[in-house]
């Protein structure tokens, strides 16, 4: 097998290249011309998780913004940071670059990119690490916790709310 070296420069190029190709009838036929696409099916599987940020993201016009969702990594989300020059320079930046594709929204942010998540407050991004490892790892957003008065064990959700809240 021979190895490739990728950089980010030419990263869209090889992903194109290794992309599946069209059925010659779907390549030839105009867009316009295209089938409505049937509705999908409900498979119970949750793609996307809502959270709350414990401080929020301040944007440029003095907005904060805390409400967001974040979807379901693929193999090519985890892969795609390791050819980053940024990430090979520095490893810590993994987990930003990382977010910047799984995040989907902010707010009214829709455009999340590495520029939003860098300038995130560091205890947002500790939660937003923490809920990437939830979400991916266990498939879904619950985590167990035990009462320090009764020690009565019960489940919270950490995708949103106060603390204290029920």
């Amino acid at each position: 097998m021979r190895r490739r070296t990728v950089t980010a420069g030419n990263l869209e190029e090889i992903l194109q290249v290794t992309a599946p190709a069209q059925a010659p009838e779907q390549a030839a036929a105009p867009p316009a011309a295209a089938a409505p696409a049937p509705p999908r099916e409900d498979h119970g599987l949750r793609t996307e998780f809502e959270f709350e940020l414990p401080r929020g993201y301040v944007d440029e016009a003095g907005t904060v913004h805390r409400h967001g969702a974040m979807r379901l990594a693929t193999a090519r989300d985890e892969l795609r940071p390791q050819i980053d020059l940024r990430v090979k320079e520095n490893p810590a930046y993994l987990s930003v670059v990382l977010l910047s594709q799984v995040i989907t929204r902010i707010g009214t942010i829709t455009d999340v990119h590495v520029g939003v998540v860098e300038r995130m407050y560091a205890t947002d991004v500790a939660f937003l690490q923490d809920f990437y490892r939830r979400v991916n790892s266990e498939g879904h957003t619950r985590a167990a916790v035990t009462c320090p008065h009764c020690e009565g064990g019960f489940e919270v959700d950490l995708s949103g709310g106060r603390l204290g809240e029920s």
